[in-house]
């Protein structure tokens, strides 16, 4: 285990308030807390921060950037699960699918069928979540949600990749109760994929929606993967 410090103790108490937070949220829904995976999003943190929440009982952490985390994964313990939380680019695949479990951002036709032969010919398996774009936001990466229903068709049977749900980052709302409507549109595009019969499978359903700002509204709304920054890490070194 590391070296105790002041800063390590800052991120265990956060992370501790954190797992509160969750659990009073899905308390107030009526859910299970085991229910919510917590993601601490990492990017631009220093390592100390990150070996802190891991020491701390954080286990999964969520790269935006596939050399950060190669980076980083590097330096902390081999039992961390590293997800893809960002944009993935083209020539980065490869990589990609060495490290992570998950690919959160599966955000476009192309880029699915790049991984779904890399993993094959990495002999690996990987999660993926379908990333929409709500609230068609030129900056934002995703599928259309008008879309989602015919361009989700193909890949409900990949061999390599599963699709276990749906991802999104909805337009920033200052008041976070002004995001539900966001985190309930998702919720409705991830039951008419489910209604479907190619979809009707085990592993599928789940939501990776919520972050620092907003998480418990997204856990009243059903939020299976949560994904939380500075809430447990603190800013970002400038």
């Amino acid at each position: 285990m590391s070296e105790v410090t002041p800063a390590a103790d800052a991120v265990a108490a956060r992370l501790a308030a954190v797992r509160a937070r969750i659990a009073a949220a899905c308390a107030r829904a009526g859910r299970d807390p085991q229910e919510v995976t917590l993601i601490g999003a990492s990017k631009r943190q220093p390592p100390e921060r990150l070996r802190a929440a891991i020491d701390a009982g954080l286990r999964v952490l969520g790269e935006n950037q596939v050399q950060e985390a190669v980076a980083k994964s590097a330096e902390l313990p081999l039992d961390v699960d590293w997800q893809l939380i960002g944009h993935l680019q083209s020539n980065k695949v490869k990589p990609a699918v060495r490290l992570f479990s998950t690919i959160h951002s599966l955000d476009r036709p192309k880029i699915i069928h790049r991984l779904e032969r890399e993993a094959a010919r990495q002999g690996r398996r990987l999660r993926g979540f379908l990333e929409v774009n709500l609230g068609a936001e030129p900056s934002k990466h995703g599928f259309a949600a008008a879309d989602l229903v015919a361009a989700a068709a193909p890949f409900a049977a990949l061999e390599r990749i599963e699709i276990v749900g749906l991802m999104a980052i909805p337009p920033y709302e200052e008041n976070p109760e002004d995001a539900r409507r966001w985190f309930r549109q998702l919720r409705a595009l991830r039951d008419e994929l489910a209604a479907r019969s190619a979809w009707q499978r085990p592993g599928f359903g789940a939501l990776s929606m919520g972050m620092s700002h907003d998480f418990e509204v997204a856990i009243e709304e059903g939020a299976t993967h949560v994904r939380i920054g500075t809430a447990i890490f603190g800013p970002r070194p400038a």
